[in-house]
């Protein structure tokens, strides 16, 4: 009798302890591991990073300037929680091949090739396209060959819009692709260096009382990928070929209204470069999207990428992809 009171007693325990230690195990939570990977096209390699369940629906994060997919290194881990997400960098930016400027002439089209050949290499066939700044070009390139393909658009600070433009920044577009000059050459060439990339990017619309959100890896990592002159060039070039994108807003937008992609709009409202009137214009032709104003700048994905990461895990649970 005792043995068996003695038994019962180590098994309550001992079940009393396994029970505690699957609570506790409930209380942490982990992200899945990012992975680093490059796939070879063409003779030069793309790096993309990668997490998540290779099953669910997967987010494509694509970049701006002068960044690289390091610039989702916080968003990453959040999303891939419970989507299968890919980052890819640029050709000519972060760890993809730096093909020579001087032979290889870069354009928003190359750009957008490579980056589809890319996700075809990996057998994705649709996916959810988040595009900042110069992510709208590479992606409504993509997009305009197939629209179905994109099962939802993220929107941030990513113009395709006029409104989104000061009329200065609209000349500055303009001539950088007209003017050929060595002056506005020489012009466009220092705003790719340490200086420009600093203050007048990263730092350029946050003020003193929030400065201190913006990590200075952001910028140390970019500029480790623009040391060299060629690294320099390939950006100028980009500058130049930019007005391409303000050419084809139109065709864009006529894509958008036939199409009526699921959207969510989230816009850092202190980007004084792509101006919160470019979010809003949106709505002219995807009256249904979701439009959130971000109390953040240009880079609203580094200022609040928490908030970013929740509105998108809503907005697609929302609308049942998942």
């Amino acid at each position: 009798m005792k043995q068996s009171v003695i038994i019962l007693l180590v098994s309550l325990a001992l079940f009393g302890c396994q029970r505690k230690s699957e609570e506790t195990k409930k209380q942490f939570f982990l992200p899945p591991a990012t992975t680093y990977n490059y796939v070879e096209i063409d003779s030069v390699k793309l790096f993309y990073r990668a997490a998540g369940d290779q099953s669910k629906p997967t987010i494509v994060l694509l970049h701006g300037y002068p960044s690289s997919s390091h610039s989702y290194r916080n968003l990453i881990p959040m999303l891939a929680t419970h989507y299968h997400v890919i980052a890819p960098d640029n050709l000519g930016s972060g760890y993809s091949t730096h093909l020579d400027p001087a032979t290889t002439t870069y354009t928003f089209d190359v750009l957008a090739d490579y980056t589809e050949k890319l996700i075809d290499t990996l057998q994705i066939k649709n996916y959810v396209m988040y595009m900042q700044d110069f992510g709208a070009p590479v992606g409504y390139r993509m997009m305009m060959k197939n629209p179905k393909r994109i099962e939802a658009l993220i929107v941030q600070n990513a113009n395709a819009y006029l409104d989104g433009l000061t009329p200065k920044r609209h000349d500055f577009f303009r001539t950088a692709q007209t003017d050929t000059s060595q002056v506005k050459h020489d012009f466009l060439y220092r705003l790719t260096g340490e200086d420009a990339i600093i203050n007048q990017q990263y730092l350029f619309d946050l003020d003193s009382t929030n400065i201190n959100i913006q990590s200075p890896d952001a910028w140390t990592h970019d500029l480790v990928f623009l040391r060299s002159q060629k690294d320099r060039e390939i950006q100028v070039q980009l500058f130049q070929d930019y007005n391409t994108n303000l050419i084809r807003y139109s065709k864009w937008q006529k894509m958008l209204r036939n199409n009526q992609p699921k959207t969510l709009i989230v816009w850092g409202k202190k980007d004084l470069k792509f101006n919160a009137n470019g979010a809003k214009a949106y709505l002219r032709d995807l009256p249904n999207a979701e439009l959130h104003l971000l109390d953040a700048g240009h880079f609203a994905a580094e200022e609040k990428t928490q908030d970013i990461a929740i509105l998108i895990l809503e907005f697609l649970s929302k609308n049942e992809i998942r």
